[in-house]
């Protein structure tokens, strides 16, 4: 009986732990982070500080396309402000991919462009490391790069 269970308890956990690594989001996950993507580009948009303490973890880091880290929700908050007042324009972030590392994390690439008011178009990528939190899925990490010149 011992080994029945044992068995059992084996089967279970591993096809847990293999359906936690398949790396596609299912499809709550990848709604659930489209909407937190969209929120962030709003929230970056608008200057809306509420939205971004509320879509951000408190232990944010951020590393932007100049180089500069941005560590802790209020460096991050205060860079972003920054940003888009010296960087105004229209904003838009377009996911490209979502990789799943497990059912509470994920790895979202996203297309990134800043449209300026004199028309010019800046392309970059950016990169975000989203966390399940309580149940609410929340912004852990961003990374900003431009493509090299080629």
């Amino acid at each position: 009986m011992k080994n029945i269970v044992l068995l059992l308890l084996l089967t279970i956990s591993f096809n847990l732990f293999s359906a936690g690594q398949s790396g596609k989001p299912n499809e709550q996950q990848q709604k659930a982070i489209s909407v937190l993507i969209g929120q962030y580009s709003e929230a970056r948009e608008k200057s809306d500080t509420v939205l971004l303490k509320d879509i951000l973890t408190d232990d944010i880091d951020q590393l932007v396309s100049n180089g500069e880290w941005r560590n802790g929700i209020r460096d991050a908050v205060q860079g972003m402000l920054r940003s888009s007042a010296n960087s105004s324009g229209t904003r838009t972030l377009t996911i490209d991919h979502v990789k799943m590392l497990n059912a509470t994390t994920a790895i979202v690439d996203c297309r990134y462009e800043i449209q300026n008011q004199n028309g010019a178009a800046r392309k970059m990528w950016s990169s975000f490391i989203v966390i399940a939190e309580k149940g609410k899925w929340k912004i852990s990490g961003i990374r900003n790069m431009l493509p090299a010149a080629q």
